[in-house]
């Protein structure tokens, strides 16, 4: 038989935070029980709500019956007066309360919530996150990536974007080259989808610009603090542009709404994380990729020739040059070899050798890749030869060049690596709301 929590009498609810404007007033506040202390003859009931912190006090020989029949993390009801006290959370408490149970009693976490730092490590956190993730300092990263997400789509939708939802399981796994995962389909092959990539593209050709919030899927055998086999990513792509500096200004005024959004929506969770949010340049400072081995190099004596990509030495050394130099922790480097790039990229005019595609560069870690693609279908013929490859994997999505697509270009952004380098996470797993990766598919 399922025993049901005591029935209490409905109440209209008021948030912790909304006490200290409440002084003298009866009032009634829900949460989970964070902390109780009892003394001799009073108790203090600290409870948290998704706004804060409530402190009510009880006093009198049933303190102590009050405070030991609830144990930490059950959910209450309290109604009491509200009065002003400097050492209360937020200069305000509740007494004369009455305390009523909204759940039974609460089996105990995995670790101490009250406590300000988390004395767990983080395999414990990721065991038990339901319940580990109550613990302010664990959930403030997801609240600085929900505002993050707000500003993003905030800014594309002022810049006239429409938001898409296309498919995560998809017939071919030839979208890029980094590891996929397969799944049965009803008894046909399939794949869990790399990117949106090749629907918003074609989607260009609809609605002009779109973008995404949603996941992707990688087959990543690294086991490290910067990797996920399935991460958020925010796309975006755009119609009518001259060349991917149109879609770094796009991305320049996305970074700013997301950075507003954060310092607005999240300003309580980057102080407890001591979290510093950036200033997005007018014009973020760009580097050509040429130009870059050439800085390096000479800093560090190396012998770059013939490298088509950055080392992760060499992204934050690059960060650190563009701090120094230019002031700002965001960095485009442009012009990446076309060796390095997807198929599907456009090359920059005059020299073929190198790309109209860029990195954004964060804190000295890579967080965006985008640029200008190919839109007309010869082109694409012509580059899928060059490069030994068949058309046919790719006929669905080259159809739509057949029927007129105008210059585009785009980006796509990490939203879990982004939200870790901005809090100053340690392992991207914590920015990560039920990380998968190679060894973790539960909870």
């Amino acid at each position: 038989m399922i025993s049901a929590p005591a029935t209490v009498p409905p109440a209209r609810r008021v948030l912790a935070a909304e006490l200290p404007r409440r002084i003298g007033h009866q009032v009634t506040v829900q949460g989970w029980l964070h902390r109780r202390r009892t003394l001799k003859s009073v108790a203090f009931l600290i409870l948290r709500d998704r706004s804060g912190l409530a402190q009510a006090v009880v006093t009198g020989p049933e303190a102590a019956a009050v405070a030991g029949g609830h144990p930490e993390e059950t959910v209450l009801q309290i109604t009491g007066t509200v009065t002003a006290n400097p050492r209360a959370p937020g200069g305000a408490e509740l007494t004369r309360p009455a305390v009523s149970a909204l759940s039974g009693p609460a089996a105990p976490p995995p670790f101490d919530l009250y406590r300000p730092t988390v004395p767990a490590t983080l395999p414990t956190v990721l065991d038990h996150a339901p319940v580990a993730l109550r613990h302010p300092l664990l959930r403030a990263p997801h609240l600085v990536s929900a505002a993050s997400v707000a500003g993003f789509r905030a800014a594309l939708d002022g810049l006239g974007f429409t938001e898409i939802h296309t498919p995560k399981v998809v017939a071919s796994a030839t979208e890029s080259g980094a590891g996929v995962f397969a799944i049965d389909w009803f008894g046909a092959r399939a794949y869990l989808a790399q990117s949106p990539q090749f629907f918003k593209q074609t989607m260009v050709g609809v609605f002009e610009r779109v973008y995404e919030v949603g996941p992707v899927f990688r087959a990543e055998p690294h086991d490290t603090a910067r990797h996920l086999a399935q991460y958020t990513s925010l796309d975006a792509e755009l119609g009518f542009v001259a060349d991917h500096r149109e879609v770094m200004a796009v991305l320049r005024e996305v970074l700013a709404a997301m950075t507003a959004a954060v310092r607005d929506r999240a300003a309580r969770a980057c102080a407890l994380l001591n979290a510093e949010v950036p200033d997005v340049p007018e014009r973020i400072p760009e580097i050509h990729f040429t130009r870059a081995l050439e800085l390096l190099a000479a800093r560090t004596g190396e012998d770059l020739r013939g490298e088509q990509d950055l080392a992760p030495a060499h992204e934050r050394w690059l960060s650190r040059w563009a701090l120094g130099e230019h002031g700002s922790e965001f960095l485009f480097v442009t012009g990446y070899p076309m060796a390095k790039r997807p198929f599907y990229t456009h090359p920059e005019p005059g020299r073929p050798r190198y790309s109209n595609s860029f990195d954004l560069l964060f804190r000295g870690l890579e967080l965006v890749t985008g640029g200008q693609r190919l839109h007309r279908h010869e082109d694409y013929l012509t580059t899928l030869a060059a490069r030994g490859e068949p058309p046919e994997p790719y006929a669905g999505y080259l159809d739509a060049f057949r029927h007129g697509m105008p210059p585009h270009g785009g980006f796509a952004l990490g939203l879990e690596r982004w939200t870790a380098r901005l809090t100053g996470a340690d392992n991207i797993r914590r920015a990560t709301l039920f990380p998968r990766d190679l060894h973790r598919l539960t909870p």
